[in-house]
């Protein structure tokens, strides 16, 4: 293996209180009730139109309430620069810090869009640590589409057997079996699904054994 790839939310940050926040400040502007903690995390993964949609049918409204574009536009200005409640996970800095002293690239493949993602990630000081960073709106697809993993392959200048994928969620598990692509599972973040039911080469609950992952001391 020459790189790690990561995914953001749920892997190497735990960001569903901002989440959490951001999307109940957007839907009681828009006049619906807000939603508690557990809920509004089940839906975080697969990017903001996703998660407002589930949001609006879970309260017994269209996905599609015309109302949902503005909410989405809103929902990106509060979460630009939402960091405050954010955490990176336990031992994550001194994991990345070791694979790059080992000579990996490391990359980013997320579904968060770029401009909160380049926010949070230089909130912690991490922007250069990262060769390649994808977002969900980096291309006109996202995950669980393996372009956007892909794309990141091809930017890093590598061929899928070079690198590894760590994520948490269904999502990163479909993308990574659809891209070809070894997948290591961070057991800590917002899965739903059992680990036995998804595709995986490894599974990790701590960022200190990543290292022993990719074989190094």
């Amino acid at each position: 293996m020459r790189a790690v790839i990561f995914d953001l939310d749920g892997t190497l940050i735990d960001s569903a209180p901002d989440i959490h926040a951001a999307a109940n400040s957007v839907l009681c502007e828009a006049g619906f009730e807000p939603l508690d903690f557990a809920t509004i995390r089940g839906f975080i993964g697969c990017g903001v139109a996703h998660l407002l949609a589930s949001a609006l049918q879970h309260l017994g409204h269209s996905p599609d309430h015309p109302a949902k574009a503005a909410m989405i536009a809103r929902f990106e200005h509060h979460y630009e620069t939402a960091h405050g409640l954010t955490r990176l996970y336990p031992n994550v800095q001194a994991s990345l810090q070791r694979l790059q002293q080992a000579g990996l690239d490391l990359a980013i493949c997320t579904n968060k869009p770029m401009v909160p993602t380049q926010t949070v990630l230089a909130h912690f000081q991490m922007q250069r640590m990262f060769r390649v960073v994808i977002g969900g709106d980096s291309l006109p697809i996202r995950k669980p589409d393996p372009a956007p993993l892909l794309a990141v392959v091809a930017q890093l200048g590598l061929g899928v057997g070079d690198v590894l994928f760590v994520g948490d969620s269904e999502v990163d598990a479909e993308t990574a079996h659809r891209a070809g692509i070894a997948f290591a599972l961070f057991t800590e973040g917002y899965r739903k699904t059992d680990v036995a039911a998804l595709p995986h080469q490894h599974v990790f609950s701590d960022f200190s054994a990543l290292p022993k992952i990719m074989g190094l001391s």
